[in-house]
């Protein structure tokens, strides 16, 4: 069984750069994909960014591309998301997710494994 933790939220200013970082227990991410989804006040889920299990291939949200960017570190078991030129759409709860399979999709069923959220606020 693996627990999911993120952490690394907090309050930043339009245009600004915050990173957050999942870490996993109980065992490694290893070969499954990886995502990061977010939810904004009294809205759903949606997805941010994914990364592969296996090739380390990415993938984005159109209103996240060029912006922000997913990556894992070697041992598998943190996976960051660097986020810049934030937007007040940006602020919401991120969380992170493990996928059962190795290409990760950006829907919330292909998902088994959840973290608790860590909030990102973005506000002058």
């Amino acid at each position: 069984q693996v627990q999911l933790a993120e952490s690394g939220g907090g309050s930043v200013p339009p245009g600004g750069s915050l990173s957050v970082s999942c870490a996993a227990s109980g065992r490694s991410f290893g070969g499954n994909g990886v995502a990061w989804f977010r939810q904004a006040p009294g809205k759903g889920r949606e997805f941010v960014a994914a990364i592969n299990g296996i090739s380390r291939s990415t993938y984005y949200a159109k209103s996240v591309q060029g912006r922000f960017n997913i990556f894992r570190d070697s041992p598998k078991t943190t996976v960051f998301l660097q986020m810049s030129n934030v937007k007040s759409e940006d602020t919401g709860v991120y969380f992170c997710a493990m996928s059962r399979k190795v290409v990760p999709t950006d829907r919330l069923g292909d998902y088994d494994y959840w973290g608790q959220g860590t909030q990102v606020t973005v506000s002058s």
